[in-house]
């Protein structure tokens, strides 16, 4: 039997699970890899030694003969356990437990789960789990609030127009308007962030995607004395990327429109009002960054604003940079903002060319190659 497993090396080790095989005395014949690496012996140093070098001192004279008790005579054992690694480190798991005939002999299987592992994975379901019913939630709020958000506007508008413009009930109802209108937008932004959609990733080329981003701000910037300038900057081994187009567009434009805020927030100077947004890349990255001489971020908000409703602006929802965060990172990226009072920011985007692994990309070696021919 051990025999066997052994020329099944590679086949176990594929197996998740920390795998260790004992005879009845509880003598190690066979372990995995996952064993290995999760108690941190050697399988030479664990093989021929008994199942007890994993156990503490003080589970030595009950818990471990109970397991060993439960495995041979009973249906197993099946819990939490706490054992020690080579390194004496504490490492808690749960266990499970089997015996099991093979011509004539008996053999205890262990198999081994760290909990620590297990809670991640639950965890990350229970997350996905959570962010599906907080988007079913969010689409049925908006749609609740939305509908007297429209009643309330559409009545103001009539009342708007019944008052002169001198009379302060004109005023107040432009609050009134004012408030509703800001409403929408923060339940349309609270919709756009909760229900970002999976990315769909197509080939593209970064230069010609970000001249047609750019493009839909020509008259916009144009009109308010702004110069935009895009820059192509050691753009090794050419400039595609796969990525979401519909998704990077609309981080593209949140952040553009900071930058053009930001301008128009800042002193006027005989500066140039210049957005400068600049291709970069190398052999495994792509990048780009958005830089702009406006007003500014103070050190201290710095490492506020990617958080939800975080603005500076009282007239602002304070999610657009949230929505651009989570959109480049679910996209493989990582962002970075760079920003000196009264000097400006810079916003700086990178991503992988090639999210495939090292090992699906290239040949590892020519002697592979001929074997596999």
């Amino acid at each position: 039997m051990v025999e066997i497993l052994k020329s099944r090396y590679h086949f176990l080790d594929l197996v998740q699970v920390a795998f260790i095989l004992t005879d009845s005395h509880s003598k190690i014949l066979y372990t995995n890899r996952h064993a290995e690496r999760l108690f941190g012996y050697p399988r030479e140093e664990m093989e021929g030694e008994r199942i007890r070098m994993l156990f503490l001192d003080e589970d030595l004279n009950y818990f471990l003969p109970n397991i060993i008790y439960l495995s041979l005579y009973k249906n197993g054992f099946e819990g939490e356990a706490l054992l020690r690694q080579k390194n004496g480190m504490k490492i808690f798991v749960h266990l499970y437990t089997t015996m099991f005939k093979e011509e004539g002999e008996i053999f205890i299987s262990f198999s081994f789960q760290e909990i620590q592992r297990l809670k991640k994975l639950e965890r990350e379901r229970l997350e996905m789990e959570r962010w599906a019913n907080l988007g079913m939630m969010v689409e049925e709020i908006a749609h609740q609030v939305r509908n007297p958000i429209v009643a309330i506007g559409g009545y103001t508008q009539r009342l708007l127009k019944t008052f002169s413009y001198s009379t302060k009930n004109q005023y107040y109802l432009q609050q009134v308007l004012r408030e509703t209108q800001k409403l929408e937008t923060m339940i349309q932004r609270i919709e756009e962030y909760v229900l970002i959609p999976r990315p769909i990733f197509q080939k593209e080329k970064m230069e010609e995607l970000l001249e047609t981003i750019l493009q839909t701000f020509s008259k916009e910037i144009a009109e308010k004395g702004i110069s935009l300038n895009l820059e192509t900057k050691d753009l090794k081994g050419g400039g595609d990327l796969f990525i979401d187009q519909n998704l990077f567009t609309k981080a593209m434009i949140y952040i553009l429109e900071n930058s053009i805020e930001a301008i128009g927030q800042a002193p006027k100077g005989k500066k140039k009002e210049v957005i400068k947004v600049t291709l970069f890349g190398d052999e495994e990255t792509i990048g780009v960054s958005i830089s702009d001489q406006g007003e500014g971020i103070p050190k201290k908000n710095l490492v506020r604003i990617f958080d939800p409703f975080y603005s500076t602006r009282p007239d602002r929802v304070g999610l657009g940079l949230t929505f651009v965060k989570k959109v480049i990172e679910e996209q493989g990226g990582n962002i970075q903002v760079e920003s000196r009072l009264k000097r400006g920011t810079t916003i700086t985007m990178t991503f992988p060319k090639d999210r495939r692994r090292k090992l699906r990309r290239e040949r590892v070696s020519s002697e592979s190659i001929e074997r596999n021919h």
